[in-house]
């Protein structure tokens, strides 16, 4: 399948073939310049889409969030946080003290009092049991999805806080620790705990706990970088693709200046991306005392950066995709080895289609005539429908991909059986009955 070119090579493009050596040179240099700022750009752009779409947005945040609460960790987190705050106890020496001397005065000798005596941890161990059994019975229900997300889409306005420094809600920042309030689960757990017979329970005063669900010594500095993330949200992007266009535009060998582009994109995706992990490595393994569950900690981190994970990783395979088509439609022998053979291959599929009857007619002639601007639009339809994606992933890019080659493929056998058409009516013509 022959991908025509419209990436001159040369320095004789329309345009530059006056230009002076020092005007080449100054356009080279430009040219580099903005390729490099580009490449480094790609995942800021990303970063800025991410903090955007997702930090900053209550409904994406909360969609993002929404699968934690059945996350085993955040669970288990969860149930030790509501126990610790529920703090039902029951006073197992007294109940047994009294309970003793009950018995001696009822003639019972005293080492039965003192046997029940020994019962008191027991019985303040059962109480703990009984309202750790109930707590895990809630966090493993739908009530406590509920609670969750109706808690997270709530605190939103204070994790906004908590980056921006405004708004405020049931997420607490106080420094550079977000917690958020878990009292509307400890409410549910206390009437559960009433209903199963646990009547110390109703004791239970209202409670404001909180659970830590993030900390960092450096949330100011965050906060300033995320408000400038914000501000240039969705611009920063198409300020990427302007610069990167003008640099391929003004260098002297556009389709190697197209594919530099577009692996040193890659390239720096790929560092972003092994500098993520190293952060969440930092950070999990200095998790300071305030954070109760490091298992929950990771959950929530790779949660939240689930996202810009995976456009890191689309705009890489992006990259790859687009570097490998540049390369293939240039003039190297290997790439035009690889045409050749398709175009071979689809002549002889057009042969063998004419032979069985099968031919193109009017419709193959006219795509031959029409291919360079039929395979032309194709690309730009395949860019727009990326650039019109919501959120593209990995699977989107080889989805396109796939569907670009099958397109091309069509187009190759028709122009093959335009040209078949072309050598027969040109065969009987001249009088030639030979074979084509």
């Amino acid at each position: 399948m022959n991908v025509p070119s419209d990436l001159p090579d040369e320095a004789s493009a329309p345009g530059r073939t006056g230009a002076s050596g020092a005007g080449r040179i100054a356009l080279s240099s430009v040219s580099a310049v903005l390729i490099t700022l580009t490449c480094i750009l790609v995942p800021v752009s990303l970063l800025t889409v991410w903090v955007h779409d997702i930090v900053l947005d209550t409904g994406r945040y909360v969609s993002t969030v929404s699968p934690l609460a059945s996350d085993p960790a955040i669970e288990a987190a969860a149930v030790h946080r509501i126990t610790e705050a529920a703090d039902v106890r029951v006073d197992g020496a007294q109940v047994t003290s009294d309970l003793a001397k009950w018995l001696e005065a009822q003639g019972l000798p005293p080492r039965v009092g003192t046997a029940v005596k020994a019962l008191g941890p027991q019985l303040d161990s059962a109480a703990d049991a009984a309202v750790s059994k109930v707590a895990a019975e809630f966090v493993g229900s739908e009530r406590f999805e509920t609670v969750w997300t109706t808690a997270n889409r709530a605190a939103h306005g204070a994790v906004v806080h908590a980056l921006t420094g405004e708004g405020r809600g049931p997420v607490g920042v106080d420094g550079g620790t977000v917690t958020l309030d878990v009292g509307a689960a400890v409410e549910s757990v206390k009437q559960d705990l009433v209903e199963a017979g646990l009547s110390p329970a109703e004791k239970i005063p209202e409670v404001d706990k909180q659970m830590v669900l993030f900390q960092s010594e450096k949330l100011g500095k965050i906060r300033g970088a995320v408000h400038l993330l914000d501000v240039l949200g969705n611009w920063l992007p198409v300020l990427t693709v302007v610069l990167g266009a003008a640099g391929v535009l003004l260098a002297r060998r556009r389709r190697r200046a197209l594919v530099t582009a577009t692996l040193g994109a890659a390239f720096a995706c790929l560092v972003f991306a092994v500098g993520l992990t190293v952060v969440r490595h930092y950070y999990l393994g200095h998790l300071p005392a305030q954070v109760q569950s490091p298992a929950a900690a990771a959950a929530v981190f790779d949660t939240l950066v689930r996202f810009l994970r995976v456009s890191i990783r689309t705009a890489l395979v992006l990259g790859v995709v687009v570097a490998l088509g540049a390369y293939l439609s240039g003039a190297g022998r290997l790439p035009r080895g690889l045409r050749g053979g398709a175009e071979r291959a689809a002549d002889s599929a057009a042969v063998w289609g004419a032979a069985h009857g099968v031919r193109t007619g009017g419709v193959g002639t006219w795509v031959q005539a029409q291919r360079s601007r039929l395979t032309l639009g194709v690309l730009l339809v395949c860019a727009l429908v990326f650039a019109l994606w919501n959120h593209p992933t990995v699977l989107t890019v080889l989805l396109l991909v796939l569907v670009l080659l099958a397109v091309l493929a069509v187009l190759s056998l028709l122009a093959a059986g335009g040209r078949c058409t072309d050598r027969t009516e040109h065969a009987g013509h001249t009088g030639h009955t030979g074979p084509l």
